[in-house]
């Protein structure tokens, strides 16, 4: 299987700065996962959008996957309570 490019929205950014360093780095560490396999066993499709979503300890990371261009666009990153309010 081909290895997906990860690509951030600007927003992302901003969404990591309140995290702590050490989730950060869990954080950025199961986003790498998704190069290799963004439908894994533990994602899971938003059932009003074309996105899906893993958990990564309280915190929740929001993607948008292009197959034709082998892309993983991470869009959101946020805990649990808040991350799907927009």
């Amino acid at each position: 299987m081909a290895k997906y490019e990860l690509v951030f929205k600007r927003s992302v950014y901003k969404d990591l700065r309140p995290i702590a360093k050490a989730d950060v780095t869990r954080i950025l560490k199961r986003i790498d996962a998704l190069a290799d396999d963004p439908r894994g066993p533990s994602c899971e499709k938003l059932s009003d959008q074309e996105r899906y979503r893993v958990r990564q300890g309280i915190y929740r990371i929001v993607y948008e996957i292009q197959d034709k261009q082998l892309i993983v666009t991470v869009v959101r990153i946020g805990h649990r309570g808040s991350v799907y309010n927009q």
